[in-house]
């Protein structure tokens, strides 16, 4: 009698279902979506972190910080140099227009740091001098020298800040606002560079700043 050989046709149910390729239930796609959610979800996480605390960025629309920033330039400011340490004289800062912020609006500027808290300020024929100083400021990077006006006297009070831009012919700043001081809590961050278009390192070398 001849013995019985396993054919296909034999072959028992238990070897058949061994043989059998894994039915395809969809996990795995779930689990790469779930994965990508996660990656974004963290990126979101770290990018508020940083824009919220770390770093500080703006637009300049307008030529009130020629020749330094020029209008479209964008530019990178530091939150944490005024978290832990203190504006200085001649620092460039991002900062809460005071005019609008009365209105409910919280609009961004970039000016540059003149009047710090206590001090005087007096702009006499395009000059500004400090504290009753008769030597006005050595300004090297402004645009142009300004056109002369009537002179001006203000005196900053305690925790708050002067602000003029580069281009004092063309800049909306302490001198003609409703509001002329800017409060300790309203500077933003420290600009230290424009990242576009191209990159250059903003921070003032001029150390001739009467303090």
């Amino acid at each position: 009698m001849r013995s019985e050989q396993n054919t296909p046709e034999n072959v028992t149910d238990g070897d058949h279902t061994s043989r059998k390729k894994p039915e395809p239930n969809g996990n795995g796609f779930w689990k790469e979506l779930l994965s990508w959610v996660e990656m974004l979800l963290c990126a979101a996480a770290i990018a508020f972190f940083l824009n919220h605390f770390i770093i500080a960025n703006s637009t300049v629309p307008t030529g009130s910080m020629e020749n330094t920033i020029l209008p479209g330039d964008r530019v990178m400011g530091l939150r944490l140099t005024y978290t832990f340490g203190e504006p200085e004289r001649g620092d460039i800062a991002i900062f809460v227009y005071p005019d609008d912020e009365e209105k409910g609006i919280r609009t961004y500027y970039v000016k540059r740091i003149m009047g710090m808290p206590g001090d005087t300020v007096d702009i006499v024929n395009g000059k500004v001098y400090l504290n009753g100083s008769d030597t006005p400021l050595n300004e090297p990077y402004i645009a142009e020298d300004m056109m002369e006006e009537a002179p001006m006297h203000f005196t900053v009070p305690e925790g708050s800040y002067f602000m003029l831009g580069d281009n004092r012919n063309y800049s909306n700043d302490s001198r003609r606002w409703k509001n002329k001081f800017v409060k300790r809590d309203k500077l933003i961050g420290k600009v230290y560079f424009r990242y576009f278009p191209g990159v250059e390192w903003l921070i003032d070398k001029n150390e001739d700043y009467a303090h």
